[in-house]
Formats: structure tokens, sequence, C-alpha cells
């Protein structure tokens, strides 16, 4: 029980310690814009590992002396758009969608079927012995039904989205199409913004400035969405997200 104890306690020293160091930070900066850091190596940045990108295959061609032609090459200018495994596209989402459905369905019937039998071979008159309390030929046989049913439904759905992310060529497959993906994030105010894309593009679709449209990318994979503190407001607890699977009601 006193580790126990003593555990809490060093936590909430810690705790105050690590606030403590927040606050003091923030009271020097009142009335004065938070200070920029000084210029330094880029390397040194956490992020700035080194990275891994798929690279296109060695070419090998005889070099001419004194010669701007290399052999094998199909132009005296190479052309700048994303061709090749490892260059980079501009993938441009430009989506201002709306659609409006309005659907209603009703349907109504009713039945009623009655049978008059005053006559029945003679055989009424013995129903008296099975239902001493009497019987009608006129009401030997009544049926009726209703139904009725009313159904609405309504889609009011819009979206804009205007985002523009590099795309990098991962595979270029036997019939020349290019397979691209790209991610690209941004974090403000401890709130991620995170945006992919992957899909499959004709070198034809790429504009003289090396960018395609999101419309022209087969099995286009696009995500945009964001984690953070703001995001983890708008979720509801992992509690409330199981008792809304499990409950019946």
């Amino acid at each position: 029980m006193r580790a126990a104890f003593l555990r809490s306690l060093i936590f909430g020293l810690l705790c105050l310690t690590l606030s403590g160091c927040n606050a003091l930070t923030r009271a020097r900066e009142v009335g004065k814009a938070p200070p920029m850091a000084a210029v330094q190596d880029p390397s040194g940045i956490p992020s700035a590992v080194p990275v891994k990108m798929p690279m296109p295959n060695p070419e090998m061609g005889e070099r001419q002396p004194n010669s701007l032609w290399r052999t094998g090459s199909r132009a005296f200018f190479r052309d700048q758009r994303a061709s090749r495994v490892g260059d980079i596209l501009t993938v441009i989402i430009s989506i201002d969608e709306k659609a409006e459905i309005s659907n209603e369905t009703k349907r109504s019937r009713t039945n009623k079927e009655d049978a008059n039998v005053t006559n029945l071979l003679g055989i009424e008159s013995q129903l008296t012995k099975v239902l001493p309390e009497g019987v009608r030929g006129a009401d030997l046989l009544a049926t009726g039904s209703n139904l009725a049913n009313a159904g609405k439904g309504t889609v009011d759905r819009s979206e804009k989205i205007n985002l523009r992310v590099a795309a990098t060529i991962t595979q270029v497959l036997p019939n020349g199409n290019l397979v691209m993906a790209g991610r690209q994030q941004m974090t403000v105010n401890f709130d991620m913004r995170e945006l992919l894309v992957t899909g499959v593009i004709r070198p034809e679709d790429i504009s003289a400035e090396n960018t395609v449209n999101y419309d022209q990318v087969a099995e286009a994979r696009i995500s945009y969405g964001g984690r953070g503190q703001i995001q983890d407001v708008q979720q509801p607890r992992y509690g409330s997200q199981v008792l809304d699977i499990l409950m019946p009601f």
C-alpha cells in the first residue's frame, strides 16, 4: 500500500514538474511571438532520416567524347515529365460534387371476403349440436385484411476538396502505365493532417507542368484525414463505440 502511494506521489510530482516547465516557457513569451529556432544543419532535424526510394535501373550507355549526345537517347532534350521509377509528379485533387436523391414509396391494399351459406345440404342444421350457442348461415365465413406500407428516403451530399500532393512513380507496368503513390503530412497545433493518394496513370495524361488530375487516376485511392487533439475530441471513446456495437436497442 505504501509502495503504491509512493509511486502515485512520484508520478504526480513528475506531471507537476513537466507542466511547470511548460508554464514557465509560456510565461516568458507573454506579449511576444514564439521565438524561431536558429539556422542549423538540417540533418539534425529528428524527421530528417535517410530515405530509401524506388530507383530506376541504371542506364548503361557509351559516352561519346566531346559530344552532348548520349547513346540510346530518343531526344536531345530529356522530357521532364515523370516516366521512370523514382520520378515525382504532382496530383491535383479538385473535387466539387453534389448529389441529391429523394425517393418516396406508398402502397396500400384492403381485402374483404364474406360468405353467406344459408343452406349447405342440411348440414347447417347439425351445427347446433357442435355449437350449442347456435350459428347463423349468414355468419359462417367472414374474412378481412388491411395492408399499408409507406417509405421515404432522402440523400443530400456535398463534397468540396482542393488539394495538391506530390507522388512518386513506384512501378512501370508492361503496357507503359505508371503506378504512383504519394503521402503528405502536416502538423498544426498538435493536430496532424494526412493525405494519401495511390493509383495507376497513363503517361499521356501527365501535363507539360508534370501534373495529373485525380479523375485521370485509375484504381484511385484517396484518403484525407487527421489525428491529434482535435480529432481525438471529435471521436467517441472506445467504450462508447463498443457499446454502440453490442447494444441491441
